[in-house]
């Protein structure tokens, strides 16, 4: 019998959190009290509330519901740091978490100190909902660590001094990977989503079904940034031919003429990332285009976005923690050489649009309980992204893995890989 989310086991579960939690910490390491307090946008959320929140979910759901005679940190908490729970009561407004001066960093540290010394204590004696609720916990954390980076991002791309929070990584120079190759996928009946067997996914990743795939081929690798600036110096911005209708009307409303992040000066084009502002380089693939931007790429290049079922009909057989992920400076790499005769890229650099809208897959029904809130309340009017960033911690994604966002927003490492039909 399939197993879900709810009964996923870890052995090494202590370990593992301890790990997780010290990544936070050190992606945070570097900030001031200030740099943890600014809301950028309503879409982003402070370094400080994601430091957290991520705590609060472990002390709502684990230390307060499994440890009898927990006592929680500040009990004000639980309305600060509340995200969407609408069972667990009122919160502070979304696009006000940039007002929350106090607590301070240091409180928040503090507050995840004690919120890790409560559950480690505890883990022996928790029951297997408990430790369930931990292992979802951690893989919450691990998405919040790449949102308190992308989210960072954007907060620095504001400022007129383009700070930098990494040092910029070395980069040999590479080739332009060449022209793209077609690899043909399965067809006809294929089964995708995750049945539990396999380790840990969350509740939308299920259950397996079968998809039904009519004669297609992917792109071998992703789009580069050399590729984009053709799309651009050929009016792809300009003309509203290639544009879903309300892509074309965002494009204007906007005023986009470019990826986020990008400017063109004397020297070229420069983007802006966690190493600060650098000039472009043409063979890495594109990063920060909305849905409207890339489905307007692949019309202008003649090909499409792969559906969701296709690409991960696709990356079945490609190992999940391969590929650029967070393991130091998140920012695209190009790929080294390939002869284009096997997929490249399928985990890591960008997150991948696809073309299908983010539904429930055949026979979903959310998890009983303010955990059911997590993912299946969201399936409304996003698109899913597949395989993973260069801000994605390695592990965390596998060929099931949904990720998603409304049409027009592009703050996330989003890129594309093209699809066509044969």
């Amino acid at each position: 019998m399939a197993r879900s989310w709810m009964d996923a086991r870890q052995d090494d579960l202590e370990e593992r959190f301890r790990a997780v939690r010290a990544l936070s910490e050190a992606l945070a390491a570097p900030l001031s009290d200030a740099d943890a307090t600014v809301q950028s946008m309503p879409d982003a959320s402070p370094a400080k509330w994601h430091l957290a929140h991520s705590s609060w979910f472990f002390e709502t759901f684990v230390l307060r519901d499994h440890v009898p005679g927990y006592r929680p940190f500040d009990p004000r908490y639980a309305y600060l740091f509340n995200s969407y729970y609408e069972a667990e009561g009122a919160r502070h407004a979304r696009p006000l978490r940039g007002m929350l001066t106090r607590p301070t960093l240091a409180d928040v540290r503090a507050y995840r100190a004690h919120v890790d010394a409560a559950l480690i204590d505890a883990l022996g004696m928790l029951p297997q909902a408990g430790r369930a609720l931990v292992t979802l916990g951690l893989h919450h954390e691990q998405q919040h660590q790449e949102l308190l980076l992308t989210d960072l991002l954007h907060l620095f791309s504001l400022n007129p001094l383009e700070p930098a929070l990494f040092n910029a990584p070395s980069a040999a120079p590479v080739d332009l990977p060449g022209a793209l190759h077609w690899i043909e996928g399965r067809e006809g009946l294929v089964e995708i989503g995750e049945d539990g067997r396999t380790g840990f996914a969350f509740d939308c990743e299920g259950p397996r079904h079968k998809a039904v795939l009519r004669p297609h081929a992917l792109a071998h690798r992703a789009i580069t940034n050399d590729e984009w600036i053709a799309f651009i110096e050929d009016g792809g911005y300009s003309h509203a031919a290639h544009w879903l209708s309300d892509g074309w009307a965002w494009v204007q409303t906007e005023g986009v003429e470019a990826p986020l992040y990008w400017k063109q000066g004397e020297q070229g084009w420069t983007r802006f990332g966690l190493d600060g502002r650098q000039p472009l380089n043409p063979a890495a693939p594109v990063t920060h285009v909305s849905l409207f931007e890339a489905d307007a790429y692949a019309s202008w290049a003649g090909a499409r976005l792969p559906t969701e079922a296709e690409w991960e009909s696709a990356a079945q057989n490609v190992a999940a923690i391969s590929g650029n992920q967070l393991d130091g400076p998140a920012c695209p790499r190009p790929i080294a050489a390939a002869d284009g005769t096997n997929l490249t890229q399928m985990f890591g650099d960008v997150w991948e649009w696809t073309g299908s809208a983010y539904r429930p897959h055949p026979g979903f029904h959310a998890a009983a309980g303010a955990v059911g809130e997590y993912n299946g309340k969201f399936m409304s009017g996003q698109f899913v992204l597949k395989g993973g960033s260069c801000a994605t911690p390695r592990g965390h994604v596998r060929a099931s893995y949904r990720n998603f966002f409304y049409p027009h927003q592009r703050w996330q490492f989003t890129g594309l890989r093209l699809a066509k039909d044969l």
